[in-house]
């Protein structure tokens, strides 16, 4: 993933204009199916929300606005619109009736939406995405200083956030907060702009902000990716390659020293080889899949699980010399995260100190 996919706005009623406006993570729980898909996808993803107060019409008008927006975005990029789901109105209270997380094909006709701009209800969007995971939030508000008399001009800065966040960080430090009541809808970042203008002034900070990844600035998920090369490696590159014993005493260092208790490990390591690496490190995780998976996705699509998942890792350490870590290396990098937990591979029992990975910048 080269960028940035998942935009959500949270869209206060001040921050437009009343005047009409023209223009225009491997995550817990996810399925092989979700990460391949995941990866293989190139849209990005555009999700609103109105001020909780804001009843049924308003909202059905800011659609109209974002809408607006999206064929902006749609120039430049491929982007769609996840429709917000309905619910906790304040207007809807009729008694002992299930009112959250009404899709948008309860009330209007997808098909018909669809032909003006691409749109899509928010549990297709978990499925094409490939979990509950949205990479910026930005929260719209109007200008501290408020509007000045004189010329109207249309302007959109970030800006620190007037009010207070509706979105807590958990112990993982991602943002929790009313998702449409879809609690396990997890926030990667928060960010407050102010802005002034038309839905379209909003489009060149989305497509600036979203298309690149700062280097560094990604942390990945609570967990510790290994990769441990075994098999041929054993007799080929017996000085780089560690036992079974020094591997896990390397990242139970590793797992100490940045605070995670999860260790998802990659290898080509043996059956008898695997249950005794289960036994000196009883808490690591392996995607093992099914027959089904393993007929639809074969060797090569579970390699690419394995390294997806390896690559979304807070911490990555693989093997020497091998193109399975070095094709880890390149999609951390893509991703943002920070050189210094990527370029990391074991060194061997006789080894007090080994060369690390060489740092391969990827030039966007």
């Amino acid at each position: 993933m080269a960028a940035l996919r998942v935009v959500y706005l949270l869209l206060w009623a001040a921050s437009w204009p009343p005047t009409s406006a023209s223009g225009q993570e491997f995550w817990p729980g996810q399925s092989a199916a979700d990460i391949l898909s995941g990866a293989a996808s190139r849209r990005r993803y555009l999700l609103y929300d109105v001020n909780p107060p804001e009843g049924f019409n308003l909202r059905r008008d800011v659609y109209i606005r974002v809408a607006s927006l999206l064929k902006t975005l749609l120039k430049t990029e491929e982007w769609v619109l996840v429709l917000p789901p309905w619910g906790r109105l304040y207007h809807w209270q009729s008694p002992d009736i299930h009112q959250v997380r009404i899709p948008w094909s309860e009330f209007f006709d997808l098909p018909s939406l669809n032909k003006n701009i691409p749109v899509i209800e928010y549990e297709q969007f978990i499925a094409e995405s490939g979990g509950p995971f949205i990479d910026q939030v930005y929260v719209l508000q109007s200008y501290a200083e408020g509007w000045k008399e004189g010329s109207w001009e249309e302007k959109v800065d970030e800006r620190p956030c007037i009010d207070q966040l509706l979105y807590s960080q958990d112990k993982h430090e991602y943002y929790r907060g009313w998702f449409w009541g879809y609690e396990e809808t997890r926030g990667l970042n928060v960010s407050c702009l102010s802005v002034q203008g038309s839905a379209s002034i909003i489009a060149p900070v989305l497509l600036k902000n979203t298309s690149a990844v700062k280097l560094g600035s990604a942390r990945g998920g609570p967990y510790l990716g290994v990769h441990l090369r075994r098999k041929d490696f054993i007799w080929g590159h017996r000085e780089d390659v560690p036992s079974l014993e020094g591997a896990v005493r390397t990242i139970r260092s590793l797992m100490r020293a940045h605070q995670l208790d999860k260790v998802f490990v990659a290898t080509d390591a043996v059956r008898k080889e695997h249950e005794e690496l289960k036994k000196l490190l009883p808490e690591m995780v392996r995607f093992e899949p099914t027959w089904e998976e393993l007929e639809l996705y074969k060797d090569g699509g579970v390699a690419i699980i394995d390294q997806w998942i390896c690559a979304h890792a807070r911490f990555f350490i693989g093997t020497s010399v091998s193109t399975f870590s070095f094709r880890i290396h390149e999609e951390r990098e893509i991703l943002g995260l920070d050189p210094k937990t990527t370029y990391n591979r074991f060194c061997g029992d006789q080894e007090k100190a080994c060369e690390q990975p060489t740092h391969w910048k990827i030039a966007f």
